[in-house]
């Protein structure tokens, strides 16, 4: 049996619509003895929200299989005083942190509130210039991940990436990045379950946060042809994964095929 490491937006649901056959899938790989953990990159709610709405959709997962960059953010930021500009929904994962305004010894970037109900975290001039100001005077720079877009049932969204990148060009900082595709974001997840990579699977439907990280890190892929998955991306890139599917729902049976 293998160890699967599955993505969420995407390849589950996209903005909470079901993909099709996915909530069976995840039973078969489940009865197939296989050791599942969700891996995800998305900044919009904490690891307790994230479970509820997985189970809210049908998916009979526990919060301790979630793996989320915020509960990888606060294990690298324990014990720093941090200026995060995140979803406010992303706090409850950061324990062990000192959030601040000013003098601090990091930056965070996440996803960030859109409403204007959590002023310090929507990314305006005022809050970016803050963090240019503390990057400037000798903080670091963390990033939940660097992606440049993500994908909604409304067509695909700008992400944080193209804010990290412009901090970066602004002070000449390079960013830690603390989710997929960085190598200790699977590393993580791979430890949670007692794998090791070459008997592990990644399932998403990103090139490069997905398939390209998990790759690097020695896991073998599958790609989705759902959420973020275009075919002129796929076929002008480099990046060749393990297995190609149209979706969740053939992982089960392309898996017993092929292992």
């Amino acid at each position: 049996m293998a160890a699967i490491l599955l993505d969420v937006d995407g390849v589950l649901h996209v903005s909470g619509h079901l993909i099709p056959g996915a909530v069976d899938a995840v039973a078969d790989l489940r009865d197939a003895g296989h050791r599942l953990r969700f891996v995800t990159n998305s900044t919009t709610m904490s690891r307790a929200q994230l479970g509820e709405r997985l189970r809210s959709l049908g998916f009979a997962v526990g919060d301790d299989e979630l793996q989320t960059t915020g509960s990888v953010a606060a294990r690298a930021l324990k014990g720093k005083r941090v200026l995060a500009l995140t979803m406010p929904g992303l706090i409850d994962d950061l324990e062990g942190v000192e959030l601040a305004g000013m003098n601090v010894d990091a930056v965070l970037i996440g996803g960030a509130d859109e409403d204007g109900e959590e002023t310090g975290r929507i990314f305006n001039y005022l809050n970016l210039n803050r963090a240019f100001l503390e990057l400037d005077g000798g903080a670091e720079l963390y990033c939940l991940h660097k992606t440049r877009w993500w994908q909604t049932a409304e067509g695909p969204r700008l992400d944080a990436g193209a804010f990290v990148a412009g901090l970066e060009y602004a002070t000449g900082v390079e960013a830690t990045v603390l989710g997929k595709p960085s190598p200790a974001y699977f590393g993580a997840a791979l430890e949670a379950i007692d794998a090791d990579a070459e008997f592990a699977w990644m399932i998403g439907d990103d090139l490069e946060g997905d398939i390209a990280g998990a790759q690097r890190h020695g896991v073998k892929t599958i790609l989705v042809r759902t959420g973020k998955f275009r075919p002129d991306d796929f076929e002008s890139s480099t990046i060749v994964p393990d297995g190609i599917v149209s979706s969740i729902a053939q992982v089960p049976d392309w898996l017993e095929a092929n292992l």
